[in-house]
C-alpha cells in the first residue's frame, strides 16, 4: 500500500529542522554559486524576489541568510540598490574572527607563538617573491618609523606597516587575509611592546629584515625575524611580571594593618580574660 502524499514532500525547506537549517543550506548555495563561478566579486545580487523563488525559500528566509552573509563580509547591502559581492575579501570572516580572540580569550603569548611559526617563514617568502612595489611599501614603513620619533601612535602603526607590507610580499594572497583576521591583536601586542622600548630598538630589527629581503636572502629574513619576535615576546613577558608584581605591591599596601602597641594591647585582653574567673551574665538573672 502507497504512503499518502505530504505538503512538506513538495517543499523542501520544511524538512530542515528550522530556520537556522534554511539559513547554513542558503550559504552553501552561495558558496556552490562562487565556486562553479556563476557569480563573481563586484556583482550585484539578483533581487530578493528572484533569488528567493531561484532557492525555492520563503523570501524571510533569504533575508536571514543575506544578514549573516552581510556580517561576514561577503556582501554589502545597499537600501534601494540592492546586494553586492564585495570586491575584496579582506573582510570576510574578519568580524567573526574578532569575536573568536574576544571569546576564547586569547593571550598575546599565544598570538606571539603563532606569530612565531608564520612570520619567519613569510619573511623568507617576500625575500624570493618581493616584487618592486612590496620593496617599496617595506622601505616606506620604516621611513615612517624612522619620523615617528616622540609620536607613540605613529610609531605603533609604522611597525603594523612594516610587518603588513611582508605578509604581502609573501606573494601568497591567504596570508594577506590572514593579516586582517589579527592586525588588530598584533596592534594591542604593539601597544605594550612600544611602551618597553625607544625607536632605536624597533630600527635595529626592522632595517636588518629589510635588507635582507632586498638582497633576496631568505634564510637571513627568517632568521632575523624570528629574533624580532622572540625580542618581542621577551618584552611582554617581562611586561606580565612587572603588572604581577604590580598588583601584588597595591594588594600588600591595600591590606589593612594593626599597629604594634594595638595588637599587644588586644594580646593582653585576651590573657587577662583566660585568667580571670568568669563573671554571670547580668541577662541572666531573674
Amino acid at each position: 500500500m502507497d504512503r499518502p502524499s505530504r505538503k512538506a514532500d513538495a517543499e523542501p525547506e520544511h524538512i530542515l529542522r528550522n530556520k537556522d537549517d534554511v539559513t547554513h543550506l542558503l550559504i552553501l548555495r552561495f558558496q556552490q554559486l562562487l565556486s562553479d563561478g556563476l557569480l563573481s566579486p563586484g556583482t550585484k545580487l539578483p533581487s530578493e524576489r528572484d533569488l528567493a523563488a531561484s532557492f525555492g525559500v520563503a523570501r524571510s528566509s533569504l533575508r536571514q541568510a543575506l544578514k549573516v552573509l552581510e556580517i561576514m563580509g561577503v556582501i554589502t547591502q545597499k537600501v534601494g540598490d540592492g546586494s553586492y559581492l564585495n570586491k575584496d575579501a579582506s573582510s570576510v570572516l574578519a568580524v567573526p574572527m574578532e569575536f573568536l580572540f574576544l571569546l576564547d580569550d586569547t593571550s598575546l603569548g599565544e598570538l606571539t607563538e603563532v606569530r612565531l611559526m608564520v612570520e619567519p617563514a613569510l619573511a623568507a617568502k617576500a625575500a624570493e617573491r618581493a616584487t618592486s612595489d612590496d620593496i617599496a611599501a617595506l622601505r616606506k614603513s620604516v621611513s615612517a618609523l624612522e619620523h615617528s620619533q616622540g609620536d607613540r601612535v605613529r610609531l605603533v602603526a609604522a611597525d603594523l606597516m612594516f610587518h603588513r607590507a611582508i605578509f604581502q610580499a609573501s606573494g601568497n594572497r591567504l596570508t594577506e587575509r590572514l593579516f586582517h583576521v589579527v592586525h588588530k591583536a598584533m596592534l594591542n601586542m604593539m601597544m605594550v611592546t612600544s611602551q618597553m622600548v625607544d625607536l632605536e630598538h624597533t630600527l635595529q630589527f626592522h632595517l636588518p629584515i629589510l635588507k635582507a629581503i632586498e638582497q633576496r636572502n631568505p634564510t637571513l629574513a627568517s632568521s632575523l625575524m624570528s629574533e624580532h619576535l622572540c625580542d618581542a615576546r621577551n618584552l611582554l613577558l617581562h611586561s606580565r611580571e612587572q603588572e604581577m608584581a604590580r598588583q601584588l605591591r597595591k594588594h600588600i599596601l591595600s591590606a589593612p594593618r594593626v599597629r604594634p602597641e594595638i595588637y599587644a594591647a588586644e594580646a593582653a585582653k585576651v590573657s587577662r580574660s583566660k585568667h580571670s574567673p568568669a563573671r554571670p551574665n547580668p541577662s541572666w538573672t531573674g
